[in-house]
């Protein structure tokens, strides 16, 4: 060990010891400087903060298939967009708060489950901060808006598909209907129908027996056709659209976070009480060895 290292290891273990003797030094200036973060954090007055809860989607390949990779699984899709000229302008609009104070004043979070693996069919937490009750919950509303109109593109386009499908195929079921309605009755009548021959019945009943057993078996294969259109227009509005979970409502709060403020205040204090354990002799000393000996 050289004379350098050796040297260093004596200002450590002297640093650690002063740090040990004056120990409510630093404990003194984490709870100082703790309680200081706390009142600058209620001193710095109060706003409004708007949240709104966005829940991404999760959309599938078509006929239900996979999970595919979308807008709604990128993780920097909301921040990207809420944060984009253009919505923050229109946003701007909407709640009267210029750009240059809103683009600073939101901010978004994912809400995530312990041990869920971020970026996987997340809900998103969008934040507006500002003085005004009223225009911070319009602001969120409108970043909110922004942000499912433009993740759910390709899911909007889908639930149309299906609803059309949906429409033919309901149109298609109750014009087969109609058809089975009017053959049963015709049949009704036909065999009601005294002045009819029998060979004429048994022949028009054979027809109609014909008819009614085509028209049933597409009415079937409608019917489960639509069944399942039904069940991929569910999957798509209720698991694959983007929606807004939970509407923007204000709260009032400290312009400071309470929490950041402590955790600075007492991380600083800690540093400053710590500097002065490690300074206190030394200063001391110095101070001893330059007072003018007591006359005698």
């Amino acid at each position: 060990m050289t004379a350098l290292d050796e040297e260093q290891e004596v200002d450590l273990s002297s640093a650690w010891q002063r740090l040990k003797l004056r120990w409510w030094l630093p404990v003194g200036g984490l709870v100082v400087g703790a309680v200081i973060g706390i009142a600058l954090a209620v001193a710095g007055g109060s706003v409004w903060r708007a949240q709104t809860i966005v829940y991404l989607g999760q959309p599938f390949a078509p006929l239900g298939g996979g999970q595919i990779q979308s807008l709604a699984t990128n993780p920097r899709t909301v921040g990207e967009i809420i944060r984009s000229e253009a919505a923050l302008k229109r946003a701007s609009e909407v709640s009267g708060i210029p750009v240059s104070r809103l683009r600073s004043a939101i901010s978004t979070k994912e809400l995530v489950a312990a041990g869920q693996l971020r970026g996987i069919n997340p809900l998103m937490e969008i934040t507006v901060k500002g003085s005004g009750k009223r225009k911070v919950e319009l602001a969120a509303q409108a970043l909110s808006l922004r942000v499912t109109q433009r993740v759910s593109a390709y899911v909007t386009e889908k639930v149309g598909q299906l609803q059309r499908t949906i429409d033919v195929s309901e149109g298609q079921l109750a014009a087969v209907e109609a058809r089975i309605e009017t053959a049963q009755r015709q049949q009704a009548q036909l065999n009601a129908d005294p002045s009819i021959p029998l060979d004429q019945k048994l022949l028009l009943n054979l027809n109609l027996n014909s008819v009614i057993t085509t028209a049933d078996a597409r009415r079937t294969a409608l019917q489960d056709d639509l069944s399942e259109a039904q069940q991929l227009l569910n999957l798509a509005e209720n698991v694959e659209k983007s929606r807004i979970v939970e509407p923007a409502a204000a709260s009032k709060t400290t312009a400071r976070s309470s929490r950041s403020s402590l955790l600075v205040g007492a991380l600083i204090g800690l540093i400053v009480g710590a500097i002065a354990a490690l300074v206190f002799d030394p200063i001391a000393g110095r101070r001893r060895g330059t007072e003018p000996p007591a006359s005698s």
